[in-house]
């Protein structure tokens, strides 16, 4: 099993005067049990009105899971959608992924962290026989639809026999009315449909709400598998229901690792003591750089590409959940060393405005990469001749934290053990939970998105919809 993650401020709290305050400690226990003590409410049905919505079914999730295939086996959510990421997996070569926002981003961060960026070139041997991924519905872009359906529809044309041609469709979207999703679905669908009329039926699998047009679209049609978003869980804290959790069956991920890992953080969360309990103390150190010295924009500082994605899904849930009543931070993901060719200049000498925490991904890279020898050094890279990169990289993250430093820019580090299921499950939970417990010292709702609401009626107005 993993190591937990682990929380380095030390290089941020020697730029806050005081450090963390006796009275910031208390509000944070505080926070923290009422933020367990929501998850009780909920499930009595009886929020009170001035506290809906109440999306806490989050932080207890992933136990109720593990509990459930421990005493209902085959029976359980786990087998059936590992059943399910199995036979999509032997009946189709290519899987596209539809929805927005929380309906896809948490999907696309365990993608691109788990998986090679040249994964859908892989043969199907090298892809451990899983298939090609893609994932839309998430804008109403032509180009970007046009040539996935012109691909998909070559594939179909060139193999018509077999899985190696075929495609399938996890839609995923609780109500089925967001209109980029449904779109691109329709699109998705009517291509599945025409090219292979007899298995479309195992081939498509929504993700949805008990109601809604989704659901009644799925019921009408007869899919094989439909799978359902619990209530209690929003969009941005459901990377670890169905929303995620059968993308990544199929795409042959331990989906049981993923949620051990979310339910120790929660363990971790519940009963570590303040001063070393990493949910807390991240949590102390964003909201008192912000609430202190005025830090209102926090630079999720990733290294390496890997972990982009990860970032992205953060943008969200911090953007969504705390982002009300002219409050909250503004979040920003950056990938190093790219990205110090262009924000780090403003990171450096810009505005005072700014917490930087590197998301370290644990252990160094591939060694035996090294800089090669060469009889031609007119770029002066003999010196490093045998170095390995994941070495070149480590001096880049040294270099630039003291860089930081020695201007009084204030770093922090999240360093993961290593990256696998079992660390990235942690990682979701741990910063969900955070943003909650922010949510309570602000004093805001950290669930619901009423803002997002405004555009899509908008939208649909200007559509006569």
């Amino acid at each position: 099993m993993s190591q937990l993650i682990s929380y380095h401020p030390e290089s941020a709290l020697r730029f806050l005067p005081g450090g963390i305050s006796d009275s910031l400690v208390s509000a944070l226990e505080t926070a923290r049990v009422a933020s367990l003590n929501d998850v009780d409410l909920w499930q009595t049905d009886r929020v009170p009105a001035d506290q809906l919505p109440m999306d806490a079914g989050f932080i207890q999730w992933p136990e109720e899971l593990l509990a459930d295939r421990a005493s209902r086996g085959s029976d359980s959510l786990i087998s059936r959608l590992t059943s399910c990421g199995k036979r999509l997996q032997e009946q189709a070569d290519s899987l596209v992924v539809l929805g927005i926002g929380g309906s896809y981003m948490g999907m696309r961060a365990m993608f691109e962290a788990l998986r090679s960026p040249w994964f859908n070139e892989f043969d199907r041997a090298a892809r451990g026989n899983c298939p090609r991924l893609y994932f839309e519905g998430w804008n109403v872009d032509s180009d970007n639809q046009r040539s996935l359906l012109d691909l998909l529809n070559r594939r179909a044309q060139l193999h018509p026999d077999g899985a190696e041609g075929k495609t399938a469709a996890i839609v995923i979207s609780k109500s089925g009315g967001t209109l980029e999703t449904a779109v691109a679905f329709r699109m998705v669908r009517d291509l599945i449909e025409k090219n292979f009329p007899d298995s479309s039926r195992d081939l498509i699998v929504p993700v949805t709400g008990l109601q809604g047009r989704l659901r009644a679209l799925a019921e009408a049609s007869g899919y094989t598998d439909t799978f359902t978003i619990p209530d209690g869980i929003g969009g941005r804290f459901s990377v670890l229901t169905p929303v995620g959790l059968l993308p990544a069956a199929a795409s042959g991920m331990d989906i049981t690792a993923l949620l051990q890992g979310a339910a120790d953080m929660t363990e971790h969360f519940r009963s570590a003591p303040a001063d070393a309990n990493v949910v807390l103390q991240f949590t102390a150190v964003c909201h008192a750089f912000e609430s202190q010295l005025g830090m209102t924009t926090r630079i999720l500082s990733t290294w390496g590409s890997r972990l982009e994605a990860v970032g992205l899904w953060y943008d969200q849930l911090l953007s969504e959940s705390l982002g009300k009543h002219e409050l909250g931070a503004t979040p920003l993901t950056v990938v190093n060393t790219r990205d110090l060719h262009s924000r780090g200049q403003q990171h450096q000498e810009g505005r005072r405005d700014k917490l930087i925490t590197n998301l370290l991904p644990g252990r160094p890279g591939d060694e035996s990469l090294q800089v090669p020898q060469h009889d031609h050094d007119h770029d002066q890279l003999n010196r490093l001749a045998g170095t390995p990169l994941s070495a070149i990289l480590k001096a880049a993250i040294d270099g630039t934290n003291q860089a930081y430093a020695d201007d009084s820019r204030p770093t922090a580090d999240i360093c993961l053990p290593e990256l696998n299921e079992h660390v990235l499950g942690q990682l979701f939970q741990m910063l969900m939970l955070s943003t909650v417990v922010e949510g309570r010292l602000l004093g805001t709702n950290p669930y619901g998105q009423p803002g997002v609401e405004a555009y899509k009626k908008n939208m649909q107005a200007n559509l006569g919809l």
